[in-house]
């Protein structure tokens, strides 16, 4: 971020509808509180629409803008605030025109949440790393295969960042206030926040294992980790015995005692997860799904699929309002 001494830094959010309430509040909320504990307007924020009509976030309220994208003049950053429709200005050659407009005049720009969608859309994303929320990263690989995803909470590559999204924000514009105007500014305004850590950006998304599932067992946690990451060519109770220094009869234990349910259910109920979220925001065909969730059967598939949530992948698909094959 450019520091212009003696002028405020000029931020604009450009809010789509149903942008992230949460993200955006996480964002802009940082800067108003480093503006009233400094003592002066190191900032100058004003909120844009594409029409200059006020904007429903996620939760429903509508959110008054100051002007229209088109009316918007010099500034040094933007700020594009998606949520739950991240493909809805995939074709709009006006919001990637002007976003491109305002990168050639120098300013930083970039998004939270699904914004990713939107500058990959309009070809700022290119041969820069970019993160996006981990429920849209398999919708954003399927998509853009050449790009480079991360796992980051944010990422400032160059004159363009993106952000994960949620409490992220927070984090980001912590990043942004300490280049602005020193980490103890920062550091006093995460406090104000009651955020007692500044995360890194390179910091998980998700939380971690142990917590998202309430284990204690490391050897369970090293087990759902390698089941995690071989969903499109799943281990046998065996091959994941061998791998973490245990027997057999050991995995199935610690599945019983700890969550209930056989390795063979756990798995299979990553699988299927998984396919849930391909199979509600890509539009690969249902076979191609089956495999990359480790299904060498179209039929197996289905049937699984059906048992595990009541419907069949094909009724999942038209619900989504995706096209079906």
């Amino acid at each position: 971020m450019t520091v212009l001494h003696g002028a405020p830094i000029r931020i604009a959010f450009l809010l789509v509808p149903q942008f992230s309430m949460m993200a955006f509040s996480a964002a802009m909320e940082p800067l108003r509180s480093a503006n009233r504990m400094s003592g002066r307007g190191i900032f100058d924020y004003q909120l844009v629409s594409v029409d200059g009509n006020a904007v429903p976030a996620s939760n429903g309220i509508p959110i008054s803008v100051h002007k229209p994208l088109d009316e918007l003049g010099r500034i040094d950053m933007l700020v594009v605030c998606v949520g739950l429709d991240p493909l809805q200005f995939g074709r709009s050659q006006r919001v990637h025109h002007a976003l491109r407009r305002l990168a050639r005049h120098g300013a930083m720009v970039g998004g939270i949440s699904g914004a990713s969608f939107i500058l990959a859309d309009a070809g700022l994303l290119a041969n820069r790393r970019c993160t996006v929320h981990w429920e849209y990263a398999d919708l954003f690989r399927s998509r853009y295969p050449t790009l480079t995803l991360t796992g980051d909470l944010y990422v400032v590559d160059r004159d363009v960042f993106t952000c994960s999204g949620g409490t992220a924000a927070l984090d980001m514009m912590l990043h942004f206030i300490g280049e602005a105007s020193g980490p103890a500014l920062a550091r006093d305004v995460a406090e104000q926040f009651m955020h007692t850590q500044i995360r890194d950006r390179k910091e998980h998304q998700r939380l971690a294992l142990h917590a998202r599932y309430r284990i204690e067992s490391p050897k369970l946690v090293e087990i759902i980790a390698l089941m995690e990451g071989a969903i499109e060519d799943p281990f046998d109770v065996m091959d994941i015995a061998v791998r973490v220094g245990i027997s057999a009869r050991q995995v199935e234990r610690l599945f019983r005692e700890y969550l209930a349910v056989s390795p063979h259910a756990f798995y299979l109920q990553l699988r299927v997860a998984k396919a849930r979220t391909l199979l509600r925001q890509t539009m690969n065909p249902i076979q191609s799904v089956a495999l990359e969730c480790g299904f060498t059967s179209t039929s197996h598939f289905c049937h699984a699929y059906k048992r595990v949530f009541g419907l069949a992948p094909m009724e999942e698909r038209s619900r989504s309002g995706l096209l079906c094959e």
